[in-house]
């Protein structure tokens, strides 16, 4: 019997737009039976996608935009979180 599983995909990007790359990532993918490591980081060099437009091109859907951060005068060169995150899903089937 299969069934259809929910996977998560978050994309930082270096800029707001679709095509900018993508600088971290991680992956939650509930198609994995349990116990099995469920979350991918983005521990390795090479991203899953270059940008969201790749990833959307493959079958992920944007379920969250940015908001666009504001940078106070005088505060533009804080460090903080990455600002230019993307979440995307899809479902695949499992056996």
């Amino acid at each position: 019997m299969s069934a259809l599983r929910q996977q998560i995909l978050i994309l930082h990007l270096a800029q707001p737009d679709l095509e900018s790359r993508t600088v971290a990532w991680a992956l939650y993918d509930s198609s994995k039976p349990k116990g099995e490591l469920q979350m991918q980081t983005g521990d390795s060099n090479v991203p899953p996608y270059e940008s969201v437009l790749d990833a959307m091109r493959d079958g992920w859907f944007v379920m969250q935009l940015p908001t666009m951060p504001v940078f106070l005068s005088g505060h533009e060169f804080e460090q903080g979180h990455l600002p230019y995150e993307y979440v995307l899903e899809r479902k695949v089937t499992v056996e």
